[in-house]
């Protein structure tokens, strides 16, 4: 015979976490160093290709929203 075990409920309601406020220049900040980041460990070159291209259209994004303000 098996042995029903009853688990604990949790003493405070599970809540998710609120969304966090950032404009869209922080964002593209960001992304532009998460993926300077994770571009050193890129192996195979069409994936470091297509990291750089995409790095590449990220800073220009960021270098036009910053000089025309």
């Amino acid at each position: 015979m098996g042995q029903i075990l009853q688990f604990r409920l949790p003493v405070q309601p599970l809540t998710i976490p609120e969304p966090l406020d950032i404009d869209l220049l922080t964002a593209v900040d960001v992304a532009l160093r998460d993926l300077a980041e994770v571009t050193q460990y890129i192996t195979l070159p069409s994936a470091r290709e297509q990291a750089e291209a995409c790095r590449l259209m990220l800073q220009d994004a960021y270098d036009a929203a910053t000089t025309t303000g």
